[in-house]
C-alpha cells in the first residue's frame, strides 16, 4: 500500500485519531470474501479484535490473486542452500499448484478448517508450501525450529493438538546432517497426544524411513486432488508460534488472519520501502517470527520476490555469502539480526568481502532480534553507504512497534535507537508505581491499548496467563517486558529485558549501557553483560568479551583498558572490575545471546538450557571459567 501521507506526525496523529478509518482504509487493499461489520471491536475481552464480521483467505491474497492479476510468471521464492550447494526458484503460479496439492493431501488425511498442524522444517521452499497450504484450506499452523529438541516438541504436540505433521527427512547444521524422524518418533512417544501421519520431504542427504504413517510428501503431492481456498473468519488464527526457549508450559502466541495481514501490508512499502516485483530478503527462519512475518506472508502479499536462505552468515563458503546473494538477486531490502553482522564484522573487519559485489539495487538494511550497538550500526552505515534501521518488535506483535518509515519518511538515525512508534502503537515509559518517567530516564516500555492490527490476542489454551503475562501489571497497557527510556524527541531507546537491569547497591544499570561501551571498543567483535551475585552490593557486573580476528586475546592490557574505558563512561558506581574474554557467546538458533544462563553458571546454579541452543558444547568454556563443570546438565 502507497503513502497518502506527507511526514510520520501526520501519520501517526491520524491513525491514533481514526484508527478505524487509517485501518479500514489498509484493509480494502487486500482481498476479501466477506467485508467486516466492523473495523475495530473492544467487545469481549481485554484486547480489541479488528475486523469482526468479515472474512478472508491468508494464501489466496499471498499467491492465487497474484496469479489471476496476470504475475503467475514472476519469482515469487528464491532458495538458496549453500550448505547443500543448491539453488532453486518457484513461480507465483508453482507456489499456487504446490499449495493447492499440499493442501489437498491434508484434506484426503482428515485435516479441516480450524484443525492444527505442526510443521517441522528447516528454511525451505517447502516450509514456505507448508505454511501456505494450511492457510489454504483453513488450518492452524504451529511451525516448530528444525531441530528442536525431542521433550520440547512433545509438549508443542500436547498443546496445539496437531491432526497432521508436514516435516522433513532432515536438517544441515553447517556441515552436520541432522536427522528429524528420530527426534518426532521420540516426541511422539513422549506426547500424550497422538496423531495418525507425517508427511516427509524426502532429502537426500538423510532420508526418513516410509510406512503407513510416515508419507512421502512427493507421492503425496501427486495423488492429491487441488484444494481450493477456504475463506476464514478475520479473527480466526492464522498459526500458532511458541516462543524460543519456552520450557514446562508452552506459551503458544496467537496470530489472527485479518489484522494480520492488514498490518503486513502496509509494512512492506511504509517501513520496508519495497515496492511490488522487487525482491526482499529477510535472513532469518520461517521457525521464528520475523520468518513468519518478512520470509512468507509479508512479502508474498506485496507481490516480492522473498529470498529463503539455508546456512549462516559466515562460513557457508565465507563471510560475503550475504553480499554474494543481495547482488545476485539485487535485493532492495534487507533484514537480519545485528548478531549476524558482528559476526561478518569479527571475521571481516574492514568489510573487503562486500566491496566485490554490486550492491546498487539495496536500498537500506533493517536490523531486529536484540537491540542493535551503536558500534555495529555505525560499522555496517558506514561499509555499505546506506540506510540502517534498528527496529524493535516482538513475537507477540508480529511487527514493528518502533521503527524508522523509510517509505513515508526517513526519520534521523540515533545510534541506540529504534526510532518512533509505528501507527497504532503509543509508547510510554513508567516507573515501577505505573507513573511516566521523564524523558530520558529508565523504565518498563509499555504501549497503551488497544493494540494495533496483527498484534497477538490471546496465548493458546492460556488467555488467563496472557493477562497475568502482559496486562495485569499495568492497567490499560501492554507490557512489553522491555526497558529502556524515551527522548526529549519520543524516540524509544530499548536497552534490555526488564530482568536485565543490574542493581549495584541500590543503583539501576542497565546491561545494554556497559555493551555499548564495550562493543566501541575496536577489538571487540561482541559482548555481552550479566549481573551476577555480590556480597556487599548485591549485584555487579561481569562482562564476557569475544573480539575480532587478528586480535590476541590474551593481551594483557585489554581488559583494564576495557574496564577504564566504563568506569569513565558511566563512573564508579558501576563496580565494574570483571572483564573475561571467551571465544564465544552461547546463542540461541535465532541469534540471542543466552545472557540468563551465563548469569546462572557464574553464580554456581544449574542453568535451565533453552532447546533452542545453537551450540551446546560453547557452555563448556563457561562451566571451566567458573569451576562449575560438574554441574552440567
Amino acid at each position: 500500500m502507497s503513502n497518502p501521507f506527507e511526514n510520520y506526525t501526520e501519520l501517526h496523529d491520524f491513525a491514533a485519531s481514526q484508527p478505524e478509518l487509517f485501518w479500514g482504509d489498509v484493509a480494502k487493499t487486500l482481498h476479501w470474501s466477506k467485508q467486516w461489520d466492523h473495523v475495530l471491536s473492544e467487545d469481549g475481552g481485554p484486547i480489541a479484535r479488528w475486523f469482526v464480521g468479515g472474512e478472508l483467505n491468508a494464501c489466496y491474497n499471498c499467491v492465487d490473486r497474484h496469479v489471476e492479476d496476470g504475475f503467475g510468471d514472476q519469482i515469487a521464492l528464491y532458495f538458496e542452500s549453500p550448505v547443500t550447494q543448491t539453488e532453486r526458484t518457484l513461480t507465483y503460479s508453482q507456489l499456487q499448484d504446490q499449495t493447492s496439492k499440499l493442501g489437498g493431501a491434508m484434506q484426503k488425511h482428515g485435516v479441516s478448517k480450524g484443525d492444527r498442524v505442526l510443521i517441522y522444517m528447516p528454511n525451505s521452499p517447502e516450509a514456505v508450501v507448508a505454511m501456505l497450504a494450511c492457510a489454504r484450506i483453513g488450518a492452524v499452523h504451529s511451525v516448530v525450529f528444525g531441530g528442536f529438541a525431542a521433550k520440547e516438541l512433545a509438549t508443542r504436540i500436547d498443546d496445539a493438538t496437531p491432526s497432521l505433521v508436514l516435516a522433513a527427512s532432515c536438517g544441515i547444521e553447517g556441515s552436520k546432517i541432522l536427522p528429524y524422524q528420530p527426534i518426532l518418533d521420540e516426541a511422539f512417544a513422549i506426547a500424550d497426544h497422538k496423531m495418525a501421519r507425517t508427511i516427509y520431504w524426502q532429502r537426500s542427504q538423510c532420508e526418513a524411513q516410509l510406512g503407513p504413517q510416515a508419507l512421502d510428501w512427493e507421492t503425496e503431492l501427486a495423488q492429491a486432488p487441488s484444494a481450493a481456498c477456504q475463506p476464514v473468519a478475520a479473527t480466526d488464527p492464522l498459526y500458532i508460534l511458541y516462543t524460543s526457549g519456552t520450557t514446562g508450559q508452552p506459551k503458544g502466541i496467537v496470530r489472527d488472519t485479518g489484522g494480520y495481514l492488514t498490518a503486513l501490508a502496509w509494512t512492506m512499502e511504509n517501513i520496508y520501502r519495497c515496492p511490488p516485483g522487487e525482491t526482499y530478503w529477510a535472513a532469518s527462519d520461517v521457525g521464528w517470527v520475523v520468518g513468519h512475518s518478512y520470509i512468507v506472508y509479508g512479502p508474498l502479499l506485496n507481490r516480492n520476490a522473498t529470498v529463503v536462505f539455508e546456512g549462516k552468515p559466515v562460513g557457508t563458503p565465507d563471510a560475503g555469502i550475504f553480499w554474494q546473494l543481495i547482488a545476485k538477486h539485487r535485493v532492495r531490502s534487507f533484514f537480519t539480526a545485528p548478531t549476524a553482522i558482528r559476526a561478518i564484522k569479527q571475521v571481516d573487519p574492514h568489510g573487503e568481502l562486500a566491496l566485490h559485489h554490486d550492491l546498487s539495487a539495496l536500498q537500506a538494511i533493517y536490523l531486529a532480534g536484540e537491540r542493535t550497538d551503536p558500534s555495529t550500526l555505525t560499522w555496517i552505515g558506514d561499509l555499505l553507504g546506506k540506510p540502517v534501521v534498528d527496529h524493535w518488535w516482538q513475537t507477540e506483535t508480529g511487527w514493528a512497534i518502533c521503527a524508522n518509515p523509510m517509505g513515508v519518511e526517513q526519520l534521523p538515525i540515533k545510534a541506540g535507537s529504534t526510532s518512533l512508534a509505528m501507527p497504532g502503537w503509543q509508547i510510554h515509559c513508567l516507573d515501577e508505581d505505573g507513573l511516566p518517567v521523564p524523558a530520558g530516564d529508565n523504565g518498563a516500555i509499555v504501549a497503551k491499548l488497544p493494540l494495533p492490527p496483527g498484534a497477538a490476542p490471546t496465548l493458546w489454551n492460556a488467555s488467563d496467563r496472557y493477562k497475568t503475562a502482559y496486562l495485569d501489571r499495568y492497567p490499560g497497557y501492554y507490557l512489553s517486558g522491555d526497558a529502556g527510556y524515551i527522548d526529549e524527541d519520543g524516540f524509544v531507546f530499548v536497552m534490555t529485558r526488564t530482568d536485565d537491569v543490574i542493581n549495584v547497591a541500590g543503583h539501576r544499570l542497565s546491561s545494554s549501557a556497559i555493551e555499548e561501551i564495550l562493543a566501541a571498543n575496536p577489538a571487540v567483535a561482541e559482548c555481552a553483560v550479566v549481573g551476577i551475585n555480590d556480597d556487599l552490593k548485591g549485584s555487579v557486573p561481569a562482562s564476557f568479551v569475544v573480539v575480532k580476528a587478528g586480535i590476541d586475546p590474551n593481551t594483557p592490557s585489554l581488559s583494564d583498558q576495557l574496564i577504564g574505558e566504563v568506569r569513565t563512561a558511566i563512573g564508579p558506581v558501576a563496580a565494574f572490575k570483571i572483564v573475561h574474554i571467551v571465544t564465544k557467546l552461547p546463542k540461541t538458533r535465532s541469534g540471542k545471546i543466552l545472557r540468563r544462563n551465563i548469569r546462572q553458571i557464574a553464580d554456581g546454579e544449574t542453568p535451565k538450557i533453552p532447546a533452542t541452543i545453537e551450540d551446546l558444547s560453547v557452555l563448556d568454556e563457561y562451566f571451566a571459567l567458573f569451576n562449575h563443570r560438574e554441574a552440567q546438565p
